[in-house]
């Protein structure tokens, strides 16, 4: 049972949105098939190992004996540096992201998979970590002298909620009662020190306030807690962030209240912060229930998804400034994938739209998986969805004043940063725990397609279902229904866009988007359910042509050669990819397409011999070099 212990009376909160579903606790929902078989590949590879790559990063005591002061210099982190925009003050705070965001996927991860040995090693960090917390209850990267007293760019709040979030998960997979009093009391400091409409927390001057702006996103925190105790006092005060946020200068403007109002603003800042700020937006019109924000909310969807293309990917390679997306002339980086398909399942929680469930499939099952090595344990920083070459530069594209490194595969980019890395680390683990959730007591919602295990209970009743399935690759589920006895609940179970048909022996209705069954499960019963579908011409914000097949997008496979860059340990290498050739392919109308075993097969035309030609088309997350989108 959860332990709760509230940090102060409840509050009511009587114009607050109400929130459609409810998440289910860290743990509950454990991978099953190939998702599970990927993590343990990734636990045994760079997810796992990350400490070990670039130990002086995450071993930094950033957070204890070596915490910030007036004298602290920017650290060497041991990258290029090259097109930074941002000077040395976020170098002071960076070690805070990269470690505390590895350790909240590794803990997240090694729970999952219920890996005894991950679990002793988080253990140990977290009773490490909670060592050095204050008296007071600050638990942070700052001395006494300067927490909480800032005019400049900081990373006072960012590096509290990458730290928050892997407790708030160890927490919720171990009930340990010390860790929940440790973020009780720590949460209560910040908003003692940052009181509400009586202090500016995102105050920083004129100059670059990366940090800052990130710090936003520990609303995600306030959302986590008021889902534990149902305290609105974390509402409240996240709603106060946002308005705070808005009212300030900041580099990172794209979500602040009058650039959204603004008709003719446009999204124009670091990717990663306009994605990550969608999150922040989400609680504030669903904590406050203002029209205005809810209004906001919307616009902002709308834009996010003019810079967004067919796979589910966001610009991001590294400012978003103004532009469409594009198939080939706009990258995206692995941690904007993680930060828009988190931000989309917070939507999906709260409004309970089905649609936002096609999103966050989309982002994970294309875009991410495209954005991976599918023969070494590495990611990309930067790709595009067309991704001719990947030898440092966007498709070959020089960059002036840039040395760019971005576009190949490592398992740490320390030339660049190592943020991309540990959010591989966590996109998996939070995509499983948005898999089911709950709507009401009686009510169990399959919200996002994929192999699972959830154990819950339904009026007082332990139950598990598993679900059987090699999605996104087929269309066809097994959910196996195991409970201590028989129970009458109502089973939700998504039904995706693409879906032209449901084959079932159940009895369903569809409401709003969602297949519901509705009957009393036996202790040990069954449903069985195909997704009909079939091959898709999608036409991009260019007028190109996608293909797809239920969930996901297909690509034409570009036969690359290899070569090794850096090796930081045996087994976990830099790999960079040319084309063998550099052929490429336009659309035609009468192109005969048709689903074969996994594969698309159709007609395309040769843009060098001019002639039309029997091609294949694979899954894009099975890809490295290739082409996506035709003319």
């Amino acid at each position: 049972m959860l332990v709760i212990l509230l940090a102060g009376p409840l509050t009511a909160q009587t114009n607050a949105r109400q929130e459609k579903f409810q998440k289910l606790p860290l743990g509950a929902i454990k991978p099953a098939g190939w998702i599970k078989e990927q993590m343990q590949k990734d636990m045994a590879g760079f997810v796992g190992n990350l400490d070990q790559l670039v130990p002086s990063l995450i071993n930094d005591p950033i957070y204890g004996e070596g915490r910030l002061h007036k004298h602290s210099k920017a650290k060497d982190l041991g990258n290029l540096k090259s097109g930074d925009a941002a000077g040395d003050d976020q170098y002071q705070w960076w070690n805070s992201e990269t470690q505390s965001n590895w350790w909240d996927g590794y803990i997240r991860n090694a729970f999952l998979l219920n890996d005894s040995s991950a679990i002793e090693k988080s253990r140990k960090h977290v009773q490490a970590i909670l060592a050095t917390q204050d008296s007071d209850g600050y638990l942070g990267i700052y001395d006494r002298e300067l927490r909480y007293h800032f005019s400049a760019e900081n990373g006072e709040l960012w590096s509290k909620t990458t730290l928050y979030r892997g407790l708030l998960a160890y927490y919720e997979c171990t009930k340990d009662p010390k860790t929940w009093l440790a973020l009780v009391r720590t949460v209560d400091n910040v908003m003692q020190n940052y009181p509400v409409n009586q202090s500016d927390p995102f105050y920083a001057g004129t100059g670059f306030s990366g940090g800052v702006a990130h710090g936003l996103t520990f609303t995600d925190v306030l959302d986590k807690m008021f889902q534990l105790t149902g305290n609105a006092k974390y509402r409240e005060y996240a709603v106060f962030l946002y308005r705070n946020f808005s009212q300030n200068l900041n580099s990172e403007k794209d979500v602040q209240l009058p650039n959204i109002l603004n008709p003719e603003y446009k999204l124009q800042c670091h990717g990663v912060h306009t994605y990550e700020h969608l999150r922040p937006l989400i609680l504030a019109a669903y904590a406050s229930g203002s029209k205005e924000l809810s209004n906001a909310l919307d616009i902002y969807e709308s834009r996010i998804k003019h810079v967004t293309t067919l796979t589910g990917a966001a610009i991001g390679d590294e400012w978003i400034g103004g532009r469409t997306a594009s198939s080939s002339s706009t990258g995206y980086e692995y941690c904007s994938l993680h930060e828009l398909m988190d931000s989309y399942t917070v939507l999906f929680q709260k409004s309970g739209a089905h649609t936002n469930g096609d999103v966050v499939e989309n982002i994970f099952y294309n875009a991410a998986q495209g954005s991976r090595d599918p023969d070494h344990s590495c990611i990309a920083y930067l790709k595009t969805d067309n991704s001719y070459e990947m030898l440092g530069t966007k498709n070959g594209e020089a960059e002036p004043g840039r040395n760019q490194t971005r576009y190949k595969y490592s398992p740490v980019h320390q030339d660049v940063a190592v943020c991309c890395s540990p959010n591989a680390g966590r996109i998996t683990p939070y995509f499983i725990q948005s898999t089911w959730m709950k709507e009401k007591d009686s009510v169990l919602v399959a919200a996002l397609l994929a192999p699972t295990i959830v154990n819950t209970s339904i009026k007082n009743i332990p139950i598990q279902i598993e679900e059987r399935t090699a999605y996104p690759y087929q269309q066809q589920f097994s959910f196996i229904i195991k409970a201590d006895r028989s129970v009458q609940f109502t089973l939700k179970i998504r039904k995706p866009d693409w879906a032209t048909a449901i084959q079932t022996k159940e009895h369903y209705k569809l409401e709003q988007g969602f297949i519901v069954i509705r009957r009393k499960f036996s202790q040990n019963d069954r449903i069985d359910i195909k997704l009909i579908t079939r091959v898709m011409v999608k036409e991009d914000l260019e007028h190109k042509k996608y293909f797809s097949y239920g969930p996901l997008v297909y690509a034409m496979p570009i036969k690359a050669k290899k070569q090794m860059g850096r090796v930081y340990l045996p087994g976990f290498e830099d790999w960079m990819y040319s084309p063998v050739s550099k052929t490429h392919y336009d659309y035609v109308q009468n192109n005969a397409a048709h689903y074969s075993n996994g594969k698309i097969l159709l007609q395309l035309k040769n843009t060098s011999t001019k002639k039309i030609e029997k091609t294949t088309l694979v899954p894009f997350g099975t890809t490295i070099l290739r082409q996506v989108s035709f003319k």
